[in-house]
């Protein structure tokens, strides 16, 4: 894909890039089904019954919340497995990645983190594993010049809440961090740190909440907040 002189000044601005249906439908689809032929096993390796319609690209994840109320621990056995979906594997490696990635960052040799790929499950009212502000360059050391490439599996509404993004703040460069738990919630790890200074770098940059549906494209600089 080439993208416009506009689209990459806009980009070495703000630290973040929308791409609206960047993603096939067939793609996004192949990647949900493989997400609910998981629940579906996890669910016949417990002996859950599984009584779910069949697959529907807007209700994918049926079964998941009956699944982790039986038991909270089977929930993660979904987290892990829907990392290795074939689908998603074929997503995450496409070609056009690469070419964003050369026309973002002039001269780079794009590359492919292990470890680096995976598929975000937000549970209501689980606060563990909610991400706090944050640079994606601490929790993964790569290169500072990285990029992220976030695309959701379900569509982005004000009540199910967007991801928060503060426009230029990549301009500050890394920023140190501290472990913290401030609201008790049990974090830890790349959950338990918390940026030096964030509210004033909040109050100094802004923030802004884009919605955004399934094959939409955020692409952001590592060290944006």
């Amino acid at each position: 894909m080439e993208l416009t002189q506009t689209q990459i000044d806009e980009f070495h601005t703000n630290g973040l890039l929308i791409l609206k249906d960047f993603y096939p439908k067939d793609t996004v689809k192949a990647v949900q089904k493989g997400i609910y032929e998981t629940i579906g096993a996890v669910m016949t390796r417990h002996g859950v019954a599984d009584t779910r319609p069949k697959f529907d690209p807007t209700d994918f994840d049926a079964g998941y919340m009956e699944l982790i109320h039986a038991n909270r621990a089977w929930g993660g056995e979904v987290y892990d497995l829907v990392k290795e979906i074939p689908a998603f594997t074929r997503l995450t490696a496409l070609s056009a990645h690469e070419d964003i990635m050369r026309q973002l960052r002039p001269g780079a040799v794009p590359r492919q983190p292990s470890g680096g790929s995976g598929i975000r499950v937000d549970n209501p009212n689980e606060d563990k594993f909610r991400a706090m502000w944050h640079q994606e360059y601490p929790a993964q050391l790569k290169s500072p010049d990285g990029l992220v490439f976030w695309s959701p599996l379900v569509e982005i509404t004000e009540d199910l809440g967007p991801v928060s993004f503060a426009p230029g703040s990549q301009a500050e460069g890394m920023i140190p961090v501290f472990i913290a738990d401030p609201e008790n919630a049990g974090r830890s790890g790349a959950y338990a740190l918390k940026l030096v200074g964030e509210e004033a770098l909040l109050a100094k940059y802004g923030q802004i909440a884009p919605l955004s549906k399934p094959g939409d494209l955020v692409i952001l600089d590592f060290l944006v907040l």
